[in-house]
């Protein structure tokens, strides 16, 4: 039988330490609270993010390894970056965070039989992103939105939630532009959360819990929230990137 603690119902209760979470499965931590502003934002400064599906009570997670990247290291192929100089995207920052997280719910996914982006937690990250903390990146194809990506930025610090694609290529595109953004802040790490391939072949890799963690102390430290504009907008265009 698996005991997991139970989050105080104050919006300040203390997040167990990430080190205590189960190995299987891998980081599950505890469970319970709910997603105001204040508690995601300590979560995700604390290595710790939430994850649950429909019907069940919100669970908090911190797996070990976490696949991060340096938002400068990330990896687009040759192949790729040439596919850009014709292509007809282009590129916006937090021009429309609720569509982006609303695809990211919608698009179906393999091997998935749902969505754990529920209207609890659109609604929550929604509330995020007016406040300053979560942000987005959109594709569009003329008017259409066709990918997108979006997460929270605390310090010196980006957590990546989902992202979506309705075209071949356009969320790795999203996330190019959103790395290129990051780095114009000085943000120094892009957190993926977990092991994946499809974030293997942009350069994320595997580090320690303890490592991720000893660098969010020295990222997150104080929590401020990260400030991306559109301040260069043209340089985040496809064919910027080739």
């Amino acid at each position: 039988m698996i005991r997991l603690p139970l989050l105080g119902e104050a919006t300040d209760a203390p997040f167990p330490p990430p080190q205590h979470a189960l190995r299987e499965p891998n980081g599950l931590l505890a469970f319970g609270g709910d997603l105001s502003p204040g508690r995601l934002v300590r979560a995700y400064a604390s290595g710790i993010f939430p994850w649950y599906s429909a019907g069940e009570p919100i669970l908090w997670w911190s797996p070990d390894p976490r696949m991060v990247v340096r938002p400068t290291a990330l990896h687009l192929s040759r192949r790729f970056r040439r596919s850009l100089r014709a292509c007809p995207w282009t590129v916006s920052i937090n021009r429309d965070f609720a569509a982006v997280i609303h695809h990211c719910a919608a698009l179906p996914r393999p091997g998935q039989g749902g969505t754990w982006i529920t209207p609890e937690m659109t609604a929550a990250y929604v509330e995020l992103h007016r406040l300053g903390w979560a942000h987005s990146v959109e594709v569009r194809e003329g008017e259409e939105l066709v990918g997108g990506i979006y997460g929270v930025g605390i310090g010196r610090a980006f957590f990546g939630e989902s992202m979506f694609s309705r075209r071949s290529g356009t969320s790795k595109l999203a996330i190019a532009a959103l790395c290129r953004a990051l780095t114009e802040q000085g943000v120094e790490l892009l957190d993926g959360q977990v092991e994946s391939g499809h974030l293997a072949t942009l350069g994320f890799a595997p580090i320690p819990r303890r490592d991720f963690l000893a660098q969010l102390e020295a990222l997150c430290k104080p929590a401020t929230p990260l400030r991306l504009s559109e301040s260069d907008i043209e340089a985040l265009q496809p064919e910027r990137m080739t």
